[in-house]
């Protein structure tokens, strides 16, 4: 992000408000010193029990963060609302990352490991998940690609595209996004689907829980297209859950 952030190395008081970096320093075992979390840092199920609960990832309670007096804040560019960002800034040291592809998550690791104290434990996870994609080479043919649609929500309708984590993920199993002349989250419409004419349609799992009911909705949009619900968190977990992305990925194809 370019921004100068000063903290005391290694900090002993750590609040996390991206729930994959949450797991992430978890991993690098530093669970420790993990003192406030977001609602939604499920993984580990350890993480809300033994830290606070500091809100959400867009609405914090400032109140609550001010009280654990951390010496480092980290966050995400995308995941976090700036304002909220700013806000802390005036107070405690914040990190954000800023990913949009497997190479910055790897660097995100990498710094994560690096500022917090685990230098060495965060190289050698950065090593295995790219080593584990290396083996994921890309195997359709581009005379006649799998194009690929990947929902993040209903109603709107809402796909990842062009400049997304999710975009990065799909172009290394060998598909191409229907939606890559678009960038980011667009709304999109059941006309603008049925236009796109997807192979494969992608119902993540999160945010929006999409599940099984949601199958026959867009199979009646695109009738001859794979409709299938997809492991949200091995697309756009960006941490150490990497780990299991490769692997998973290999069975779509």
């Amino acid at each position: 992000m370019g921004r100068r952030v000063e903290t005391p190395f290694p900090p002993q008081r750590i609040v996390s408000l991206v729930p994959s970096q949450t797991e992430l320093l978890f991993d690098l075992g530093l669970g420790k010193k993990v003192i406030g979390v977001t609602k939604f840092c499920i993984h580990p199920a350890e993480a809300r029990m033994h830290a606070t609960i500091i809100g959400g990832t867009k609405n914090f309670d400032f109140e609550k963060i001010a009280a654990l007096k951390p010496d480092l804040i980290i966050g995400n560019k995308e995941e976090n609302y700036q304002t909220g960002i700013e806000q802390l800034a005036t107070k405690f040291p914040v990190w954000l990352s800023d990913i949009n592809n497997l190479p910055d998550a790897l660097d995100m690791i990498r710094r994560v490991g690096f500022i917090a104290g685990a230098k060495e434990k965060a190289e050698g996870l950065a090593a295995e998940i790219d080593a584990s994609f290396s083996t994921l080479i890309p195997t359709q043919d581009k005379a006649a690609p799998v194009t690929v649609a990947y929902f993040i929500w209903r109603k709107p309708y809402m796909v990842a595209a062009q400049g997304t984590f999710i975009d990065d993920m799909l172009c290394r199993i060998g598909f191409t996004n229907a939606f890559a002349l678009q960038t980011r989250y667009p709304e999109i419409t059941a006309e603008q689907l049925a236009a796109a004419a997807p192979h494969r349609i992608l119902l993540s799992s999160e945010p929006y829980p999409f599940g099984n009911k949601h199958i026959a909705e867009f199979q009646a949009i695109c009738p001859d297209a794979q409709v299938e619900i997809v492991d949200g968190e091995l697309f756009s977990w960006y941490g150490s859950r990497l780990r299991k992305s490769a692997a998973y990925f290999s069975q779509l194809r």
